[in-house]
């Protein structure tokens, strides 16, 4: 199932599949946001703008706007 990062919710993951534009931020890229890599939302902001994402061990804050960007599909939990 493909969704986006803003629909995320704490402690959900989800492998990275593709950008719905080609203006993200080169830094973003850099930190390891490419496709493949596995995304965990850790924490949102009270009013869910930031939030707070971990990519390969780094911790980013991205805009919600930023988030929405960025398709995944989901990892679902085992228990």
């Amino acid at each position: 199932m493909l969704t986006t990062v803003d629909t995320l919710k704490k402690g959900q993951k989800g492998i990275i599949k593709e950008f719905t534009t080609n203006l993200l931020p080169i830094k973003l890229l850099e930190l390891g946001c490419l496709p493949g890599n596995v995304i965990e939302l850790v924490q949102t902001a009270p009013l869910r703008d930031p939030i707070y994402i971990n990519v390969n061990g780094s911790h980013i804050a991205i805009r919600k706007a930023l988030a929405k960007q960025i398709e995944l599909e989901l990892i679902e939990e085992s228990l």
